[in-house]
């Protein structure tokens, strides 16, 4: 909308993004406490995004994030493995006041004398950078800003708008309700291959807001491997493979269902032990590949011990997903884009004992289970109108809604306004 500083030591620029969706009826033989409303439903989300900066030097830089993000989810955000808007706070008890999202220094190391160009972002705003290098990060920050990145398959401003399109919906990433944690990365770059670390904090809860201020206790380590090299010869791609741990205050699933029926508990209650750390893991492979200048395609495959409790992100233990995006180049509309996408999700026998015999999750519970993976497709069109101002209308299909064969299936339209200054 408007133009930025002269001064590249400095950065200054916002965003707004809205997103309106809604569900007709549809047919569901039963719903419980966690359940997406099998009634007609509209909602509409906002996030009001302010990026500053400045670069204290040719090696640091400071960079700070206001957030503000209001407005209602489907459901409360309930009901869905596949939530249908990434933008949506779950807890809609949180402020709506704004908030530091992000507040991090960012510390280069050069190893090497030949530099490459940047394009500078609200991330990094440096003009350019040592080709070999090592960058270091400390403060509040989202683990997706750094890892599980995926050019055409990451971004809900532009993009794709479902939690399991965007991200990778196993990749169970150390996260308050907001989608930010506190920790440092570590990122070593080469020509065509880098190798990013990070370490975080987890929630003392699952889904919570508030993170427990002991990293010996409740820690999250992320690890990520990226070849530059694409799987088609003499065509452009990325190769991610993703690794994480997490330590924290998370229940069994097994666990929890052995003592209802035990008859200790009503129903099987995950939260109902006492204070104990115990371990989720699990692994991600994430893919680009340039088809034709204007045409990707991606996918990504995660996994992870769905034994122990889903805890900071979504239910999923097992997820596949694949799509394209594509540029508006192509048909003469160069800033448009395009895409579309197949998700299908899963979680393990344990977890699905748990919800079948009426457990809730922090997302889902039916009070019963049918069971069957949860799928999903997704497309959007995204016309640029005018400078920094873009629409896009999308829609998503999802059968078997919380892994429910009882339920569905569900079709959202949805219509985004975003603006960019």
């Amino acid at each position: 909308m408007f133009p930025h500083f002269s001064d590249t030591r400095f950065w200054l620029s916002g965003q707004v993004n809205f997103v309106f969706q809604t569900h007709p009826p549809f047919h569901a033989v039963y719903s419980g406490t966690n359940s997406l409303s099998h009634n007609y439903e509209k909602a509409t989300s906002r996030v009001i995004t302010l990026y500053t900066g400045v670069r204290l030097n040719n090696s640091t830089e400071f960079l700070v994030d206001i957030e503000e993000a209001g407005g209602a989810a489907l459901s409360t955000g309930l009901g869905l493995a596949g939530d249908t808007d990434l933008d949506i706070v779950r807890n809609p008890l949180l402020s709506k006041a704004p908030y530091l999202a992000r507040g991090m220094i960012h510390q280069l190391f050069s190893l090497s004398k030949d530099k490459i160009e940047n394009q500078r972002n609200a991330l990094s705003l440096f003009e350019e950078l040592p080709r070999r290098r090592l960058e270091i990060r400390f403060g509040k920050f989202s683990m997706p800003d750094f890892f599980d990145v995926n050019s055409v398959g990451s971004d809900t401003h532009f993009q794709f708008l479902n939690w399991t399109t965007d991200n990778n919906g196993s990749y169970d990433y150390a996260a308050d309700t907001r989608g930010y944690t506190v920790g440092a990365t570590a990122d070593y770059e080469d020509r065509s291959w880098g190798f990013r670390f990070g370490e975080g904090l987890m929630p003392k809860v699952a889904n919570g807001i508030d993170l427990v201020w002991k990293p010996w206790q409740a820690h999250a380590e992320n690890f990520e491997y990226e070849l530059r090299h694409g799987v088609i010869p003499k065509k452009a791609g990325v190769v991610r493979l993703l690794a994480f741990t997490n330590y924290a205050n998370m229940g069994i699933y097994r666990e929890a269902v052995a003592k209802f029926e035990a008859g200790l508990t009503p129903v099987p209650d995950i939260t109902n032990h006492p204070w104990h750390i115990t371990r989720k893991y699990g692994f991600g492979v994430n893919l680009e590949q340039n088809l034709t200048p204007y045409l990707t395609a991606f996918g990504r495959f995660g996994w992870d011990n769905g034994k122990t409790e889903s805890f900071a992100y979504t239910e999923v233990d097992q997820t596949f997903a694949g799509g394209l995006g594509a540029n508006g180049a192509w048909w003469h509309r160069k800033h448009d884009r395009a895409g579309v996408a197949f998700v299908t999700n899963a979680i393990c026998k344990d977890h699905q004992n748990y919800l079948a015999a009426g457990g809730l999750g922090f997302l889902l519970g039916d009070g019963k289970l049918n069971y069957g993976r949860e799928n999903i497709v997704e497309s959007y069109y995204t016309v640029h109108v005018w400078r920094g101002i873009y629409l896009a209308p999308g829609v998503q299909h999802i059968n078997n809604p919380g892994y429910n064969r009882d339920r569905g299936p569900v079709l959202v339209p949805s219509f985004r306004a975003h603006a960019e200054f």
